[in-house]
């Protein structure tokens, strides 16, 4: 047993798990031809995803501290091996969002049971160099989800991507029970179930909100009740905390100001980042044409980027600045989103070239920076929590960049192509939603071109648009992390690793 093999098992399941929420975009067209998948079908199966594993991380990361890590680890892996096997077999579109949805609960398990395991075995600078790699991780499997999912899907099809899941969680489980060092919080108290159920009401229905904002309408009276609903459970959450004797949650963490800022860190720059991974790979895939592996190879300088600028800066992080960097790095972001701003159809990918790589280092920045200082401030002992706070973190913001870039999109989108010539009002809002095939269908052949040239010109302004406000946002993100974050709020940690 050792370190490294700690975190070899650690990074590889984060790279499983990371896989699952870019991988299965370019199988999409082919899900839909062999389930019979609609429009709103696709989009559960990957939001089902990110809603439960937004959901249940929290709840995970103090079971872990109480259960025990490697426990937790074990059974998480063991449920995400098996909703795969159920995602690899599924008959039709509601059993394969069923299954979605179970591994991504799965998922919500093992992510901060993991990185706890992590932060458990490594301590001072071997610890800062270990989140490096994971940080790097995270990014290259978020990246390298549609090349992959591109070559399993051209060579078999979209199936052979879950089952490959299915192997390499069986493949984890076993290295993690010879592996890995069990931990738990000697100081944890019972399970909190008031607490847990509550909060996961809470962030049910907020994340759910987030989700289908678009679908619903942001001021229609389901959407808000939803909103108000989950708002109110966060009250009665916060009730609940104060009078319990072992919460789940120590309330007293939100007024950490370096917490707080390194949550939004870790979820400003998992959004921004999304916006890069998957509105410029949508506009090589719908506007430029391309196949998904040949996307999924455009993409590699900037996860190759993003791993090496995230592996060097976990190693040098003791000399740097920890705000100052992290703040840097949301400089780099917002310097690539404007380089790559003037999309068109012609673009070269030459010309792009740069914007991806400024980008790629400002999140190699970020990822790690932001998880150090988010872990940083607890003890080792309660690193279940503090990693569940990071992956939740993450995954707010993945899903709330989802819904307002998405809205702002379609409202792009809706303007542009409002007055079209030939273009009825029903074909207008199935391409506001995405549904090319669908706005195009009975259109005649010269029809049919004009409107899809007006749609790729009307889709790279919008895309455009998006580069422009996530550009801002990374601006913002470097602001407040300057504001919030402070060195001093870290804990100091022993000078070497363990085991």
């Amino acid at each position: 047993m050792s370190a490294r093999a700690t975190l070899v098992v650690v990074c590889t399941s984060t790279g499983l798990l990371q896989l699952q929420l870019a991988g299965p975009n370019v199988a999409l067209p082919q899900i839909a031809g062999d389930v019979g998948a609609t429009f709103t079908d696709l989009q559960w199966v990957l939001s089902g995803y990110t809603l439960a594993l937004a959901v249940v991380q929290l709840t995970a990361g103090s079971l872990s501290d109480l259960l025990g890590r490697r426990r937790v680890f074990t059974w998480g892996l063991a449920l995400f091996g098996l909703a795969s096997l159920l995602c690899t077999v599924a008959p039709s579109a509601p059993a394969l969002i069923v299954a979605r949805v179970v591994q991504g609960l799965a998922a919500g398990v093992v992510f901060p049971s993991s990185l706890a395991l992590l932060v458990q075995e490594f301590h001072g600078a071997d610890r800062r160099r270990a989140i490096g790699v994971w940080g790097a991780v995270v990014a290259m499997a978020y990246a390298a989800g549609p090349l992959i999912g591109g070559v399993l899907v051209d060579l078999w099809d979209w199936r052979a991507f879950f089952a490959m899941t299915v192997a390499g969680s069986v493949a984890l489980i076993a290295a993690g029970r010879v592996w890995l060092r069990e931990s738990r919080d000697p100081a944890a108290g019972p399970i909190d179930w008031a607490g847990v159920s509550v909060l996961s009401g809470a962030l049910f229905l907020l994340v759910f909100a987030i989700l289908r904002g678009n679908a619903l309408g942001w001021g229609s009276a389901t959407l808000l009740a939803m909103l108000s609903s989950g708002a109110a459970l966060l009250a009665v959450f916060a009730v609940v905390e104060r009078r319990s004797p072992a919460p789940m949650l120590d309330l007293s963490l939100l007024r950490n100001r370096t917490l707080n800022g390194a949550s939004l860190a870790v979820a400003l720059g998992a959004g921004v980042g999304f916006t890069i991974f998957t509105y410029v790979a949508l506009f090589f895939l719908v506007v430029q044409g391309r196949g998904p592996l040949e996307v999924g190879v455009l993409l590699l300088p900037l996860a190759g980027v993003s791993f090496v600028a995230a592996v060097a800066t976990g190693r040098v992080q003791r000399r740097l600045p920890l705000s100052p960097t992290i703040a840097a790095g949301f400089l780099l972001q917002a310097a690539g989103l404007l380089a790559l701003h003037g999309l068109e159809a012609a673009t070269p990918f030459a010309s792009l070239l740069p914007g991806l790589v400024l980008a790629g280092v400002g999140i190699g920045l970020i990822n790690p920076l932001s998880t150090v200082a988010g872990l940083g401030v607890l003890p080792p002992e309660r690193g279940g929590l503090a990693s569940a706070l990071n992956n939740t973190s993450r995954q707010l913001g993945i899903a709330l960049f989802v819904a307002v870039l998405g809205a702002i999109l379609q409202a792009s989108l809706r303007a542009d192509l409002q007055g079209v010539p030939g273009l009825t009002p029903q074909a207008l809002d199935a391409l506001a939603d995405g549904d090319v095939e669908g706005g195009l269908r009975g259109a005649s052949p010269a029809a049919r071109a004009a409107l899809q040239s007006a749609y790729e010109i009307a889709y790279s302004a919008g895309v455009d648009k998006l580069l422009l406000v996530s550009a801002g946002i990374a601006v913002a993100g470097s602001i407040l992390t300057m504001l919030l974050v402070r060195q001093r709020d870290l804990l100091p940690q022993p000078a070497t690793a363990s085991g």
